[in-house]
């Protein structure tokens, strides 16, 4: 019945959904890196300003460092793998595109800074030359890579007999999609993506607030239109560029505003289902999953749902203006701290602010339950 459905579904929003589809797979072992790198953080904040007296050379802490990154330098292997899975292609050979573009022999992507490019190589016999980076931290140039070569590779199941298909179609399909990927692909999805990014964090860094003011407000909006399935894109991205992604702080205020203007309408209503739906949706909401809330009482009510886009909006100005940023994606409302244990203090005033302008925002504008 989803396929059926899905069908149906306009070419954007069958996007949105791949990209949703190749992603979600992949949170948990954000998450588990994001975590992991906030413990590393808090614990260096409390001894480098003496609260706590731990060793940082002991094994414990050493291997904890390392583990957290882990999932971050080898992404585009995890984005390869998933991304297969997607489009119908082989996951090994997905994988192994991602290693062809994280290869040692090429100049690790971190160094270009620092060092500049070190090597250029021609390609197409001679028509240009392109710069021999490896691709850590990219996210969409893996996800067309591979997608790519799903395409080819089923196309060739096709045609090759299956005699030599083992042999012919990985062989055929690795070098074409890998010569495609380094010469192609890789410089033209890696210059979009970087202008994604830059434009965003542009959007986020606008003075006063703004910024976060405006993504906060129509936040929960994009979740009704399903695009919010996208932002994974941004969190990775970000956190590859920046080191944390300040998207997520903002997207967690709406959320936690959503459940605020729920919380609000189970205070006030005398409806017994209402109150009894609104207060389970309101935590699911503060534990990050809105949908309950949105499409079960605010939007429902209208008026609710304008108070939690305040209160989104509101939570998101804060956000921005102190800079607050997670070291991992996956996570938002009450566990979100988790990702945000380098700045708690601000995470608990945007909190509390996301909350109560939504939660009181929406007891004055009022709601009519006869709709």
């Amino acid at each position: 019945m989803k396929q059926v459905a899905s069908a149906n579904d306009n070419k954007f929003k069958k996007i949105i959904k791949t990209l949703g589809d190749v992603f979600v797979p992949i949170i948990p072992a954000i998450v588990a890196g994001g975590l992991m790198m906030g413990l590393t953080e808090s614990i260096n904040f409390c001894v480098n300003n003496g609260y706590l007296a731990i060793d940082t050379s002991a094994s414990w802490y050493v291997f904890l460092a390392m583990f957290s990154n882990a999932a971050y330098i080898f992404l585009p292997i995890l984005i390869g793998f998933s991304s297969a899975k997607v489009f119908g292609g082989n996951q090994f050979l997905g994988a192994v595109i991602a290693m062809i573009m994280l290869h040692p022999d090429l100049q690790n992507a971190w160094t270009v800074a620092s060092e500049g490019v070190l090597r250029n190589q021609s390609v197409w016999f001679g028509l240009y030359e392109i710069p021999m980076v490896a691709y850590q931290g990219h996210v969409i140039p893996i996800v067309i890579a591979v997608y790519i070569m799903s395409f080819i590779e089923n196309k060739l199941h096709k045609i090759v007999p299956e005699m030599i298909d083992l042999f012919v179609t990985p062989l055929v399909t690795i070098f074409i999609t890998g010569y495609l990927t380094l010469t192609l692909v890789g410089p033209v999805f890696v210059f979009l993506e970087n202008s994604l990014l830059t434009g965003v964090q542009q959007i986020v860094q606008l003075p006063f607030g703004i910024g976060g003011f405006v993504i906060g407000g129509i936040y929960a909006t994009t979740v009704v239109t399903g695009i919010h399935h996208m932002y994974s894109i941004i969190d990775m991205g970000q956190i590859a560029n920046y080191g944390y992604t300040y998207w997520l702080p903002i997207a967690s205020a709406a959320n936690i505003a959503q459940g605020g203007a729920t919380l609000a309408v189970g205070v006030k209503t005398k409806n017994k289902k209402i109150k009894s739906l609104a207060f389970p949706a309101a935590l699911s909401a503060m534990l990050g999953i809105t949908e309950p809330a949105i499409f079960g009482i605010n939007l429902r009510y209208i008026k609710p749902f304008i108070g939690a886009a305040l209160g989104g909006a509101a939570g998101g100005l804060y956000a921005s203006i102190v800079g607050l940023g997670a070291t991992g994606t996956g996570v938002t409302g009450i566990f979100g701290i988790l990702l945000h244990l380098h700045s708690p203090i601000n995470y608990l005033i945007m909190f509390a602010i996301a909350l109560g302008v939504a939660f009181f925002t929406t007891l004055l504008l009022g709601w009519d339950e006869s709709k």
